[in-house]
């Protein structure tokens, strides 16, 4: 993981935005919470910045096109 941290950091990309865990199949309830605790740490750390128009700018945009 460490290696792939500094690739991350080498290109331009948050080394938080990489994450590796270890569920079974019968793990479902773990996954669930792994993935729901990424998912909020993801979106902390805002758009990708290898796609700085992403979808949630998009809408942000069109909310902004809407009001006006």
């Amino acid at each position: 993981m460490e290696y792939l941290e500094k690739i991350a950091k080498a290109i331009g990309i948050n080394p938080k935005r990489l994450k590796m865990a270890f569920c079974s199949s019968a793990e479902g309830a773990k996954f669930q919470k792994v993935a729901t605790e990424f998912d909020e740490e993801i979106r902390k750390l805002g758009p990708s910045p290898l796609h700085p128009k992403s979808a949630t700018q998009k809408k942000e945009k069109a909310k902004e096109k809407a009001k006006a």
